[in-house]
């Protein structure tokens, strides 16, 4: 199967907010008051939180049959470490980014204990924003650079 490209657009609209389009879809995300935003959304990394419970969550549907694992619900509770200061630049030594992730997986099934846990390990290791976040992918940014519109 060749590779599939997913797109997203995000735009900066007011103050903190910013708009997010992937095909015909579109969330928005904010910061709290606190962090100088609206809190109009959840913020970014908590996206990525979302981001990745949604994942698994997808993951255990598409899959559980074909496990035998009979699937009456399925949640995920997540939580990650992150020092603002480093992302403020109060701190040089603290990690930008998130220095740990916890979830925490709830399942409703009347499955053996042993096929459970084996599945949980398959979701783990299928799931692909897990996977993006444990082997980090190349990142690349390109830059236009566009001129002020003036009107005439």
């Amino acid at each position: 199967m060749a590779v599939e490209v997913f797109k997203s657009i995000t735009k900066l609209t007011e103050g903190m907010r910013v708009e997010c389009v992937s095909r015909d879809h579109k969330i928005l995300l904010d910061e709290p008051k606190e962090l100088g935003g609206t809190d109009t959304g959840m913020n970014p990394v908590e996206a990525v939180l979302c981001a990745l419970g949604a994942c698994k969550c997808i993951v255990a549907r598409c899959f559980a049959k074909a496990h035998g694992v009979d699937l009456k619900d399925f949640r995920v509770e997540l939580e990650g470490d992150l020092d603002p200061d480093g992302f403020m630049g109060k701190n040089k030594d603290a990690k930008i980014g998130f220095s740990e992730i916890r979830s925490k997986i709830y399942i409703e099934s009347n499955s053996p204990k042993e096929k459970i846990e084996e599945f949980v390990e398959f979701i783990d290791r299928t799931c692909p924003v897990a996977d993006t976040l444990a082997n980090s992918p190349k990142l690349v940014t390109e830059l236009t650079i566009e001129k002020e519109k003036v009107s005439a």
